[in-house]
């Protein structure tokens, strides 16, 4: 991991808004969109609070929560095209998870047009790493000794593309929703890592999920099995979507729960 870089936790959002903006930096990534999206939100967010985190050439978003007194933390990383404070899956995520007594750091990933498509995506994966190792890096400054990653779709995939460069030692659980999820005729660019993680791995995706995350779900179940952690699993929800949509209690109770059978301390 690279050294620690300097952070600045942003209290007053018209400020924040000015550092975010203030980047004129040229990406492959869309950048208008996601400064819109930080535009959008970042004036109500009730619960945590805007962050500004230095990525490689340019600063993003995050959202950190605090739980009280606690020294773990969860990272969760959005689906495609979303951002830190989505309604579905991520918002339930980043403030349930607290009452379970974690903190918690939602960031802002790439994002392309909202009509992109995964091959689109994968062209972009790179972007994902400086600010997967930024967040990282932010929760240890910030007195985080235990710190679980959760990645949604295709943050799923931006993560398991981080792990092509970095090992797992930074974190001690990951937890993917709706792994696998890609485009019609467009199948997985990159196989999932799974089978080659030291840390206990929670696959939990809906029963009413897209096909392709089915399909390869026993693929899934698999890697798990070979990597060999006794605390792993796969786990189904009834009556849920690929988004979680109006069962984000039931995710953050299964989430919630498992992490708390970590035992951590």
């Amino acid at each position: 991991m690279t050294a620690p870089l300097p952070l600045l936790l942003i209290k007053s959002s018209s400020i924040f808004l000015i550092l975010l903006l203030s980047s004129q930096v040229s990406y492959a990534s869309d950048w208008l969109r996601e400064r819109r999206m930080a535009e959008e939100i970042v004036d109500i967010i009730f619960d945590g609070e805007a962050v500004s985190l230095p990525g490689a050439e340019r600063e993003f978003l995050g959202i950190y929560t605090e739980s009280e007194a606690s020294n773990k933390a969860v990272l969760v990383i959005h689906g495609r095209g979303f951002h830190p404070d989505w309604a579905d899956t991520v918002q339930p995520l980043r403030i349930g998870l607290v009452e379970y007594g974690w903190n918690t750091l939602s960031i802002q990933m790439p994002v392309l047009a909202k009509h992109a498509r995964y091959y689109d995506y994968v062209e972009i994966f790179d972007e994902a790493i400086p600010r997967i190792t930024t967040a990282l890096e932010y929760l240890q400054e910030n007195g985080n000794e235990h710190i679980a990653i959760v990645a949604h779709s295709c943050g799923a995939h931006m993560m398991m593309h981080y792990l092509k460069q970095y090992d797992d030692d930074d974190f001690i659980a990951f937890v993917g929703i709706g792994m696998g999820a890609t485009d019609y005729k467009q199948p997985m660019r990159e196989p999932f890592p799974l089978d080659s993680l030291s840390v206990p791995i929670l696959d939990i995706y809906g029963a009413d999920d897209y096909p392709a995350v089915h399909r390869l779900a026993p693929g899934r179940s698999q890697q798990i099995q070979q990597a060999g952690h006794t605390l792993s699993q796969q786990t189904v929800v009834a009556d849920a979507d690929h988004y979680f949509t109006d069962r984000g209690e039931e995710l953050v109770e299964v989430v919630g729960q498992w992490l708390d059978d970590l035992e951590i301390q």
